[in-house]
């Protein structure tokens, strides 16, 4: 796992930035339950904040039940869920599938999942691109990085047509991805980047192209390719253009006696 996506929230994670205080720690999860309410055609209770004002001047209230239901109404009138430790219930429950929340260690806030996308909060990845990635490539990661919560295959397709688009800026053909990460890599791309798209199925599969769908994708899939994307430009186009700087930035006469060095080498080879 990368450092870029260790924080990033997942169902399969039990430690992860939280959407809510953004502090990486533990998260602690829960199922969740339905209970009917007593009555037939009850709806549910949405109290307001001046009931609040009513139970705090109301004397007939006992001080620690005055307490509690004004701490109730204040997180009911915020208009965020909180869990809410109850009594057994002699009613009947159902267990809610393919629905959790997790709960951070840190802000106490709750997160609501449905099968593995994030429902509440609203959030946006945390992953940023690469800055030195070219514009148009920027813009499909962007695009990406809005859609991936709710459609987390059509955000891959958009990251494989991002990697081929990349591959093109490097000189590469951009027609097969295979050949142009193979010959990066003769260039001095990283070959465990070329192990990681093989993870994610972008190359070695030839029903997957870029820009398609793939109906296998998944969250983690997309997480891995904004990862790659990155991991690409940060080894071909950041580190070099890093070192370039600071080459240019020698007195004169270093640089040449680095280039009498260099012409010497060539004579001798």
């Amino acid at each position: 796992m990368t450092e870029d996506t260790k924080g990033i929230p997942s169902i399969k994670k039990t430690a992860f930035c939280c959407p809510h205080c953004d502090a990486y720690t533990t998260q602690y999860w829960s199922s969740l339950y339905s209970k009917p309410y007593k009555e037939n055609g009850r709806t549910p209770i949405i109290p307001n904040i001046s009931e609040k004002i009513e139970w705090e001047n109301d004397p007939k209230i006992e001080p620690d039940v005055k307490k509690m239901l004004v701490e109730w109404i204040e997180k009911m009138c915020a208009g965020k869920p909180f869990s809410e430790i109850q009594g057994q219930s002699e009613y009947l429950q159902s267990h809610i599938q393919n629905v959790n929340i997790s709960e951070c260690y840190n802000c106490k806030e709750i997160t609501i999942w449905v099968y593995d996308q994030i429902v509440y909060p609203s959030t946006k990845l945390v992953i940023i691109p690469n800055q030195d990635l070219p514009p148009h490539i920027i813009k499909l990661f962007e695009e990406a990085r809005e859609i991936v919560s709710s459609s987390p295959k059509g955000a891959a397709a958009l990251l494989r047509l991002s990697i081929q688009y990349l591959c093109k800026e490097l000189g590469e053909g951009g027609k097969d991805i295979n050949r142009d990460i193979a010959s990066l890599v003769s260039k001095g791309l990283n070959p465990l980047v070329q192990k990681a798209l093989d993870v994610v199925r972008v190359i070695g599969n030839e029903a997957v192209h870029p820009g398609e769908i793939n109906l296998d994708d998944d969250r983690d899939t997309a997480l891995q390719l904004f990862s790659v994307i990155n991991l690409i430009a940060e080894q071909m186009i950041t580190h070099p253009k890093q070192v370039e700087a600071m080459y240019n930035k020698l007195p004169e006469s270093k640089l040449d006696g680095i280039d009498q060095r260099n012409k010497k080498a060539k004579e001798s080879s």
